[in-house]
C-alpha cells in the first residue's frame, strides 16, 4: 500500500496551478541536490504568475529529507526494492496516481523501470534523459550533453526547464529547514549536551572503502579538536559503527566523554536535526556531506576515488580536499592498486588547516575555553 505524507507547501487556490510529479533518486546526496529542481520549478511558475505543486515519488527512507523541503507538497512512497521490476505493482501505483492529473512527470533516475510507471499516470508530459530504451515511455526525451551539463545538479535543474533553455544563474542551492522542537528532542533522545562546540564527522561512505578517509586520521583530527575544547559527534548508519568504534578507541580515555558515537543509533531525521547544530562538519564524499551543505554548515569534504567535478557540496563555506596523484579519480569502490594513497596521504594536519579556514570564515573560534566543561 502506498503511503503519503503532507509537507509544507500549499498551493494558492486563486492562481493557476501546475502539478508536477518527480520520480526521485535513490541516494541521499542525489535527493538533496534534487531540491534545486524543486526550487527551479517554483520560481519558473511564479514568473509566469502560477503556482507549482510538487509531489515526489521516492523510497520511504527519503521522507525525512522531503519533509524538510518546503517546496514539496507531498511525498509518495515508492514501495519497490532496489532493482525490483514488479510490473503489476508499478501499473497499480501509476494507475492510482491518474486521479492527480499531473501536468508533468519528471524522471530523475536514468533507468527503464523508473520511467515505466509514469506511462500509467497518463500525464500529458513525461520528461527525462534518453537512455535504456525509454523513448517508448517518455514523450519529452532529452539528449544529455555531458560537457554542457557536467554537474548532476545541473542535469536535474535542466529537466525542469524547456529543452535548451539556459540554466538559472546562480543555480538554486538546496536548503533543508529544521524544526527547533525536533532538534531539541533529538538532542534529548541521544543524551547529548551543547556545552562544547560540535564537530560532526562522517567517516562512512555507502559507495565503498575507496571513499573513506582512514579511521586513524579521523581519530587524530578528533583528538586535536577535543584538546581545542570541542566535542565530536560521529554520524552514520549501522554500517559505519565498526569504523566509529576504531576512531573512538584510538582517543585517550579522558577524551571519550567528549566523543559521541551516534552511528546506527539515529534515524535519518535525527541525523539531519543533530547536524544542524554542528559548528563544522568533516565528511567523506557521502550523502551526509550533501545534507551538511543543505544545512549551510561549514564543511571540509574529503575526496578519494571520486571527484568534486560531478557532485560537489552545494554550499558557500566549503573546503574540498584531494590528493593530486595520477590514479585518481578512479571511481572504484575499492582501491584497485591496494594502497589507497589518495586518502592515506591526505594528512590530518591538512584537514585541520582546512577546518581552521572554514571556521575562520564562519567567525567560529578554533580554540575554546573548557573551564567548567
Amino acid at each position: 500500500m502506498t503511503a503519503t505524507i503532507p509537507t509544507n507547501a500549499s498551493p494558492d487556490s486563486t492562481a493557476s496551478t501546475s502539478k508536477v510529479l518527480i520520480v526521485g533518486p535513490s541516494w541521499v546526496g542525489d535527493m538533496v541536490m534534487a531540491q534545486a529542481l524543486f526550487m527551479t520549478l517554483q520560481s519558473a511558475a511564479a514568473v509566469a504568475g502560477a503556482t507549482a505543486v510538487i509531489d515526489v515519488l521516492a523510497p520511504v527512507w527519503s521522507r525525512p529529507l522531503l519533509e524538510r523541503m518546503p517546496q514539496v507538497r507531498r511525498a509518495i512512497d515508492l514501495p519497490f526494492s532496489h532493482g525490483e521490476l514488479n510490473l503489476a505493482g508499478r501499473y497499480r501505483l501509476g494507475h492510482s496516481l491518474r486521479k492527480e492529473r499531473y501536468d508533468q512527470v519528471i524522471v530523475l533516475p536514468n533507468s527503464f523501470k523508473s520511467a515505466l510507471l509514469t506511462l500509467f499516470t497518463r500525464s500529458r508530459k513525461r520528461t527525462g534523459w534518453r537512455g535504456e530504451a525509454r523513448g517508448m515511455l517518455l514523450n519529452d526525451v532529452r539528449q544529455l550533453d555531458t560537457k554542457a551539463l557536467p554537474l548532476m545538479v545541473q542535469r536535474f535543474v535542466a529537466l525542469g526547464l524547456p529543452e535548451g533553455a539556459p540554466l538559472p544563474e546562480p543555480l538554486p542551492r538546496p536548503q533543508l529547514i529544521t524544526d527547533p522542537a525536533s532538534v531539541t528532542q533529538a538532542v534529548t533522545d541521544m543524551q547529548l549536551h551543547l556545552g562544547r562546540p560540535v564537530l560532526v564527522i562522517c567517516p562512512g561512505a555507502e559507495f565503498g572503502d575507496a571513499k573513506q578517509w582512514p579511521a586513524e586520521h579521523f581519530a587524530s583530527l578528533s583528538r586535536q579538536k577535543i584538546e581545542d575544547g570541542w566535542q565530536v559527534w560521529i554520524l552514520g548508519s549501522a554500517k559505519d559503527t565498526s569504523i566509529a568504534t576504531v576512531i573512538k578507541g584510538q582517543l585517550p580515555e579522558d577524551q571519550h566523554r567528549h566523543c559521541h558515537d551516534l552511528t546506527g543509533r539515529t534515524s535519518l531525521a535525527q541525523a539531519i536535526d543533530l547536524m544542524s547544530l554542528a559548528q563544522a562538519v568533516v565528511s567523506n564524499d557521502s550523502g551526509l556531506m550533501h545534507v551538511a551543505a543543505a544545512l549551510a554548515r561549514p564543511i571540509v569534504a574529503l575526496y578519494g576515488s571520486t571527484s568534486a567535478d560531478f557532485t560537489p557540496p552545494l554550499a558557500d563555506n566549503v573546503q574540498l580536499l584531494a590528493i593530486d596523484i595520477s590514479c585518481r579519480p578512479c571511481f572504484e569502490r575499492t582501491c584497485p592498486l591496494q594502497h589507497k594513497r589518495c586518502l592515506v596521504d591526505l594528512t590530518p594536519q591538512q584537514t585541520l588547516n582546512a577546518l581552521d579556514q572554514v571556521l575562520a570564515r564562519a567567525g567560529t573560534p578554533i580554540h575554546i575555553s573548557t573551564a567548567g566543561h
